[in-house]
């Protein structure tokens, strides 16, 4: 069999992290696929790994924007796969016109499926943006032969959209890089944080409407009015309204910078180090498909305050310390608890560590392959 891959709406972030480290956790082979052939831009297929069995293709219509994109899945997309002898199609970008079949898709992205959550962006382009996505991938859930879903939570919040789907659905979470993995350190007492070695947080995702790093702030600030040495390092790229806010707050609450500081983009390939220089983990976000970030500060064996929102109880389970993430004395209760508590940081950091074991590129690839090999036997 040969499998082929629309990666057209991909260009950069977990969507490139996750076709990569899927494709490199497999032997196709193992699954009944001779080859595969992958369909992207050119910027895509070069971080792709090269191996025997993989085939990257591209077509200049895939260098252009979103509408010509569009036309080229739509109208050219599926005459390339069965040229190629394409017996299955995987889109894990969400959305496909492709009249080939079957066709197996994924659920990547929660933002356009919880309204309540879009509604922070109020009247502008990524409203807008998010609610013609909902339509797309609510029509091409609605239309595959199988779709993959990151998190039980997801899948409850797309299919209260789209209502039950005709084709096969699958639960299958994203996995960790190994080199996020570092057993827990040894807690530090309270007593022993100083202004020269203060406890060290760290939260790591986009400054957007939904990740509420304002709310941390202002929580942090008021545990240093409460005499903690506590200071908080906020890394990610930033949407400029949710920067404007961030940065109104910061003046408010930490005009001197000493306390707070928001360090921009790290690359991807230095996150690791910077969870290994902190003391303890935090994640505000309260929109999520699979919280790929948590997952990183679980695997860094870090005691972490989580959101209550969303997917993260269902994977964090008994292992942290939740918060309302719109609520700053909430999120300040939390990090007291586990700042105040020695014994409670080392329980959190262990069980969160354990559980994150569990989520390796490994079994993501391999009950990927098997659920698509699974959807293409159907067909034969």
């Amino acid at each position: 069999m040969i499998l082929g891959i629309d990666a057209s709406n991909i260009s950069a972030g977990g969507g490139v992290t996750h076709l990569n480290e899927v494709l490199r956790a497999t032997n196709p082979a193992a699954f009944g696929f001779d080859q595969v052939v992958v369909w992207a831009s050119r910027a895509t297929l070069a971080q792709l790994e090269d191996r025997p069995w993989l085939i990257k293709d591209t077509d200049p219509l895939l260098e252009a924007h979103y509408p010509r994109r569009a036309w080229w899945q739509r109208n050219r997309l599926g005459d390339r796969a069965k040229a190629e002898g394409c017996n299955v199609l995987f889109v894990p970008g969400g959305s496909f016109a492709t009249d080939f079949k079957p066709v197996v898709t994924m659920s990547q992205n929660l933002l356009p499926f919880e309204l309540q959550e879009l509604a922070r962006y109020g009247c502008s382009t990524v409203t807008l943006k998010f609610a013609l996505l909902r339509w797309l991938q609510a029509r091409s859930f609605r239309r595959a032969n199988g779709t993959i879903f990151l998190t039980r939570y997801a899948q409850d919040s797309v299919l209260k959209v789209t209502g039950p789907l005709p084709g096969q659905t699958a639960i299958i979470p994203h996995g960790i890089d190994s080199r996020f993995f570092q057993p827990p350190r040894a807690q530090r007492p309270l007593a022993a944080c100083t202004d020269q070695r203060p406890c060290r947080l760290i939260y790591v995702s986009t400054i957007t409407a939904y990740k509420h790093q304002w709310h941390v702030a202002e929580a942090v600030a008021k545990l240093r009015t409460e005499g903690m040495r506590v200071v908080l390092d906020l890394i990610g790229a930033a949407y400029p309204p949710a920067l404007r806010r961030l940065q109104h707050t910061l003046r408010d609450v930490d005009s001197s910078g000493q306390a707070i500081r928001y360090c921009g983009t790290a690359p991807y390939h230095e996150l690791h180090a910077r969870y290994a220089a902190a003391d303890l983990g935090v994640f505000a976000s309260s929109c999520e498909n699979m919280p790929n970030i948590l997952l990183e500060a679980m695997a860094s064996g870090l005691p972490i305050a989580c959101s209550n929102r969303g997917p993260m109880p269902e994977i964090l389970g008994d292992a942290g310390v939740y918060f309302d993430p719109e609520h700053s004395a909430e999120i300040a209760d939390a990090l007291r608890q586990l700042i105040s508590d020695r014994e409670l940081r080392t329980q959190c950091a262990l069980s969160a560590y354990a559980k994150g074991q569990l989520y390796s590129w490994e079994r993501c690839a391999r009950e990927t392959f098997t659920f698509i090999r699974d959807i293409a036997d159907s067909w034969r």
